[in-house]
């Protein structure tokens, strides 16, 4: 076999791998359409030795170096139809086999996700139905006075990897000022993404809406803490796509308890979901999503037509856009 699809979640192959990819895998990779797991590499590893490339998404498993040298040597490629591969990724790349990553395809529908939010968020969406839904319709219409809308309004957003640089640049039609913190921001990127450099605790004290998009590292675990949601703005939003583990949960539900003008949209906890007796379930402050932003539905092909066209990109000689280096792995997600 010349091409396989791996995935310990074999029915993602499916969900995933739209008819119309799978038909092009076998018509210029080869490829099995059948999903095999790590179980069936080690019940026939004499089947898989001749394998040049696996397809995978979600449920990819993990393999020693041992393992990969001596299962698949002549495995020259992985194409990962998801996003973050810190799992697996680095006994693959250290076996000098390529790492191709729909990462970047991922981070479209977070931005969408993200965007809409923000430009909700100014408006006082979220606080205005919570009070409409609970009849108050009158005062929902005086709240809204609170909230400054989408024009030469703040935004902060906090990372500028695939999803941040992706939401800046959707934001560039609206009339915002947005505001931007990360490490490898430089004036030249800054000037590209139409934002201004600015630290995480400005974007906290003067932005209306605080959105996280920071790399998911031992080093961002609790990164904002009580003292950022004390010093929001009034009826500020705090958003976060990320990781739940990067805010101090403990701090955010003491402050927002506090402060009724706040509002969390958070489509990340930790653990998630929540424990059911969370203050995160209970605060009326606190919106929760079923970590929704990314890929759902059918959002999902894009990411298999993207490792579908990075397989073409290969075998042809051409650049690709979605390569992953060991390099890379310190800083993504």
């Amino acid at each position: 076999m010349q091409a396989i699809f791996l995935t310990e979640r074999k029915s993602e192959i499916s969900r995933v791998y739209p008819p119309s990819v799978i038909a092009r895998l076998e018509n210029y990779a080869n490829i099995n359409k059948t999903p095999y797991c790590k179980a069936d590499i080690e019940a026939s590893p004499a089947a898989f030795r001749d394998v040049r490339f696996i397809f995978s998404t979600w449920g990819m498993p993990h393999f020693t170096e041992r393992e990969i040298r001596e299962l698949f040597p002549g495995l020259e490629c992985l194409f990962y139809a998801a996003g973050s591969v810190q799992s697996f990724a680095r006994e693959f790349l250290a076996c000098g086999v390529k790492v191709f990553s729909a990462w970047q395809a991922n981070a479209v529908p977070v931005a969408e996700y993200v965007v809409s939010q923000i430009i909700l968020a100014n408006k006082g969406y979220f606080a205005a139905c919570r009070m409409a839904s609970c009849g108050d319709y009158e005062g929902a219409k005086m709240l809204r006075r609170c909230y400054p809308g989408n024009f030469d309004t703040p935004v902060g957003i906090i990372g500028t990897g695939a999803v941040g640089r992706l939401v800046c640049k959707m934001l560039k039609p609206y009339r915002l000022r947005v505001l931007a913190s990360s490490i490898e921001l430089t004036p030249e990127l800054a000037l590209e993404l139409g934002v201004e450099i600015s630290d995480i605790d400005r974007i906290f004290r003067t932005c209306q809406v605080v959105s996280n998009h920071v790399a998911n590292l031992p080093a961002t675990v609790g990164m904002f803490r009580q003292e950022h949601f004390e010093s929001m703005v009034p009826y500020g939003v705090f958003l976060n796509t990320g990781r739940g583990a990067q805010v101090a949960e403990d701090d955010l539900c003491r402050v927002l308890a506090e402060r009724q003008d706040l509002t969390a949209v958070l489509d990340v906890t930790d653990p998630e979901p929540p424990e059911k007796d969370s203050p995160l379930c209970k605060l009326p402050n606190i919106l929760l999503t079923p970590h929704i932003a990314g890929s759902n539905g059918q959002e999902v092909w894009r990411m298999a037509e993207w490792m579908a066209q990075e397989y073409d990109n290969y075998v042809s000689g051409k650049d690709s856009t979605c390569r992953v280096t060991l390099q890379m792995l310190e800083n993504m997600a």
